[in-house]
């Protein structure tokens, strides 16, 4: 039987994706999954929210929470040198090597395990001759890239993508969050809950109250 094809949709800049991205091989034992970079504030654009770091104590609890998750787990975790940063550069890295499994590790690893950055010159260099690339500057700044780039974004909205990193199965479910990958790796399975009464009803809550706009 062939494996379903999940599209995974990340950012370098989420240290949640990170924690995602280092169990992407238990996914991959159910489903081939198919990397998707794309730009983690032109999805908060879409969606007129803001993201963790730009609330400034869920920033704290964000980076805090990281840190004790990735130890939990046994995963490496070194916070890069300033946050949020551009990720850019690496995002169309990952485009121009086609966002394999282990192409995003290690960007990933780059940033959330070692600590480094892009504007670093010599772990740049580094990064880019572990990934075989011998003119990066060239890559990145092609227009090819960066279309792709874009695209994936307009791609991700058009499904309803509205953080990272999230899962979207062939039937469109979406599955946001690096706590999500139980709840993914369950739905691919077939599990009871996902055809219970009530998790039809959650899918349908009505709302019982809109947020009034404070006066200013």
């Amino acid at each position: 039987m062939d494996r379903p094809v999940v599209d995974w949709y990340f950012d370098v800049i989420s240290p949640f994706a990170y924690l995602a991205a280092e169990r992407l091989g238990e996914v991959e034992r159910v489903a081939q999954v198919r990397c998707v970079p794309v730009l983690f504030a032109a999805l908060l654009e879409r969606w007129g929210t803001k993201g963790p770091a730009e609330v400034e104590p869920k920033r704290r609890f964000t980076y805090r929470y990281a840190c004790w998750a990735a130890d939990r787990r046994g995963i490496a975790f070194k916070a890069p040198p300033a946050h949020p940063f551009n990720p850019i550069r690496l995002l169309r890295l990952a485009v121009a090597a086609d966002a394999g499994i282990e192409t995003v590790q290690q960007l990933f690893r780059f940033v959330w395990r070692d600590g480094s950055s892009s504007d670093d010159s010599g772990a740049w260099h580094d990064l880019v001759t572990r990934l075989g690339i011998t003119d990066a500057d060239a890559v990145i700044a092609s227009p090819d890239v960066k279309t792709k780039l874009r695209a994936n974004g307009e791609q991700a909205t058009a499904r309803g993508v509205f953080g990272v990193p999230t899962f979207v199965t062939p039937d469109g479910e979406l599955f946001w969050g690096e706590d999500a990958t139980d709840m993914l790796l369950d739905y691919l399975s077939q599990a009871p809950v996902f055809d219970s009464d009530e998790m039809r009803r959650a899918e349908h809550m009505p709302m019982a109250a809109q947020r009034i706009p404070l006066a200013r």
